[in-house]
């Protein structure tokens, strides 16, 4: 699979880029050098390999598995208490709705952004 320039451009199109002619040249060679690197990945014998739960140190190694199920302190900020009933209250609807500076009653209404 190649990317084409015209790929480039409906890319840059739906991204609301202008590139120019050489950013145009540029993201094509770029592109192309990604999907062809990922073909070469995926041609790289991977059976005998154990598939990863998780692609950081934070739940530790298998060596020791007593020792390092707490993982690292590196991602101690990313664990958070468990909830009890699983979800937090929020707020009511028709509350969130009556303090929105615009709406129609049901939906929050916002200024268009993306004019084409």
């Amino acid at each position: 699979m190649k990317v084409t320039d015209k790929d480039v451009a409906h890319v840059a199109d739906l991204a609301n880029l202008e590139l120019s002619g050489e950013e145009r040249v540029r993201m094509l060679r770029d592109l192309n050098s990604i999907l062809e690197y990922v073909e070469r990945l995926s041609e790289l014998p991977t059976d005998d390999i154990a598939p990863m739960a998780q692609v950081s140190d934070r739940y530790g190694t298998d060596k020791n598995p007593e020792e390092t199920r707490q993982g690292s302190d590196r991602f101690a900020y990313a664990i958070r208490e468990d909830i009890k009933d699983g979800l937090r209250k929020s707020l009511p609807h028709d509350v969130a709705v009556k303090n929105a500076p615009d709406t129609d009653g049901t939906f929050f209404e916002v200024p268009k952004v993306i004019e084409r």
